[in-house]
């Protein structure tokens, strides 16, 4: 690490907070347009993203999550940390003989015949090293870097103390973003990276889960080097999917077939997938086969998201975006405002087109166009479902750098009916939707939506009222606070230079009475804000 000095890790990420946080408040204060917006969320990119590899760390790993969040985030902003690398120089290799000596509890030539000392691949959390077992077997040995722990803890502290501010004085609805859930699936993340005995037990159950698939090679584990802090796995020789291009010995089409059966089943069914497909982690052999690497960075599907997954891609063949709206719900893509009525009408304009269609549409363009109208609805990636939106793109343009995007649609087709007709994906579900998308079923939904619409266009009439108001007033009074706060910073600091008693003690009183304020009003909004999304449901 660059920087692993505590105090100064701790003071260079919180005054990089305090100088966005009050960026974005003198902006909003002084009511700029959008193209001042955007130049400021450059320049706040440019600088979280220098602070970032000045420090390394647990924060690469935040601003690869954030760089995935289009959703929520200003695209200028997006833009300046999209291409983040996890990549720092490697330990002395000294430090590394003394954790594996610790771990094994005996020397390393008991072990090995031989082994390199210098790192293959060095992250922020980990380091790979190439050696040769007593046995003659060639491994890849991980091992975690020294001091991360007293280093992540550090991180972590100064970014509990960041969430804490943003969750508490940072006006943003609760359906749009949960600061305090966002924080704990980081840390959830980055803990099991910590610890190698779950990547172990993670690369065991994909080698069984596609140990059917015969175009995937998944490196075998030595069990008996491994620890926590260290894992040992078969070395495994390939070259990097994104190098093959140029190659024209290898079939690009069936290499993006095997990548979309195997990745297919890990984003639709329940368990785990793999969250950091990228290029460097997917190689080929000689052989033909694809190489896939790294589990540290893993997520799951739940049975019950996986029912509603499948149901939202069936409902959208069969075209019942009825049921695609509740699926979408379910979910929690949608945030609490949202009318679900207004959101079937804008599907079924949206998917007008018919499938046969799609080799003459620009998928590039349609896609962006899609992008662009997901921000403008009431629509948002819930927080737990970013590690699969990381996955499909690493996947996506992986695929797109081997075939072009018809072939993708040829290929896509026959491998999801496949998996479809499996046993257990719900085959007999997608009659149901289909009769269900019929006019009839659509007859007695309208008819019970019109029994329910006066009495909930009166509840929405009411709610949104009382929300403007409140939400006016409250904004109003933290206007005034905060102005009043910088007024008394500023006396403060002018009778510092004019060793004024009375005007300081009169400054810092209405400095600290106002900020007193700020947080009390701040607070109620909040609690009204809870409530109001109570109210919604």
């Amino acid at each position: 690490m660059k920087t692993k000095n505590k105090l100064v890790r701790m003071t260079k990420v919180l005054s990089m907070a305090l100088m966005i946080f009050s960026k974005i408040y003198w902006y909003k204060l002084r009511r700029k347009p959008q193209a001042e917006w955007d130049k400021l969320w450059v320049q706040i990119g440019t600088n979280f993203r220098n602070t970032l590899f000045e420090l390394e760390g647990l924060l690469i790993k935040v601003g690869q999550i954030l760089s995935t969040r289009t959703d929520l985030l200003p695209k200028p902003f997006i833009k300046q940390i999209e291409d983040l690398t996890d990549k720092v120089p490697s330990s002395d290799w000294s430090n590394i003989e003394r954790i594996l000596k610790d771990e094994w509890g005996r020397p390393i030539h008991s072990i090995f015949q031989s082994i390199k000392k210098e790192a293959i691949a060095s992250a922020s959390i980990g380091e790979v090293y190439q050696g040769v077992l007593k046995n003659g077997a060639r491994v890849a040995i991980k091992v975690q870097r020294p001091d991360i722990h007293s280093i992540l803890k550090t991180d972590f502290r100064s970014l509990a103390i960041i969430i804490w501010f943003a969750d508490h004085f940072v006006p943003v609805p609760k359906g749009f973003i949960n600061f305090k859930v966002l924080f704990k699936e980081i840390k959830q993340v980055i803990e099991r990276e910590l610890d190698y005995t779950k990547e172990r037990q993670t690369l065991g159950s994909f080698s069984e889960r596609f140990k059917d698939m015969n175009d995937l090679k998944i490196p075998m584990v030595y069990q008996e080097y491994c620890t926590s802090k260290v894992l040992v796995m078969e070395w495994v020789d390939g070259i990097k999917i994104s190098s093959i291009k140029g190659i024209q010995s290898i079939d690009r089409r069936k290499i993006a077939q095997s990548l979309i059966e195997l990745f297919l089943p890990q984003w639709l069914e329940p368990g785990m997938f793999h969250a950091d497909p990228h290029p460097g982690n997917i190689l080929l052999s000689k052989e033909g086969k694809i190489i896939l690497l790294d589990f540290g960075m893993v997520g799951e599907i739940s049975k019950k998201d996986a029912k509603h997954f499948q149901g939202l891609i069936e409902s959208f063949l069969t075209k019942n975006y009825s049921k695609t709206v509740d699926c979408l719900s379910q979910l929690g893509f949608l945030l609490p405002e949202a009318d679900h009525r207004t959101m079937e009408k804008l599907l079924e304009e949206l998917m007008s087109f018919e499938l046969s269609q799609l080799k003459e549409i620009d998928l590039i363009a349609f896609k962006r166009d899609l992008n662009d109208i997901i921000q403008a609805l009431p629509i948002q990636v819930p927080t737990r479902y970013i590690f699969l939106g990381r996955s499909f793109v690493a996947i996506e343009g992986i695929i797109l750098n081997l075939i072009s995007e018809d072939d993708v649609l040829e290929l896509v087709k026959p491998v999801f009916t496949d998996w479809l007709n499996k046993e257990g994906n719900q085959k007999w579900s997608l009659v149901w939707q289909w009769i269900q998308a019929q006019p009839i079923f659509k007859i007695f939904h309208s008819i019970q939506q019109f029994l329910q619409l006066p009495h909930k266009l009166e509840d929405l009439k009411e709610i949104e009222q009382r929300r403007e108001f409140q939400f006016t007033v409250y904004e109003t009074y933290k206007k005034h606070l905060f102005q009043l706060s910088l007024l008394g910073i500023i006396g403060i600091a002018a009778s510092i230079f004019t060793s004024h008693l009375i005007l300081l003690y009169f400054s810092g009183g209405l400095t600290s009475i106002s900020c007193i304020g700020y947080f009390n009003v701040t607070h109620k909004q909040k609690k009204w804000m809870r409530y109001m999304h109570e109210k919604r449901r």
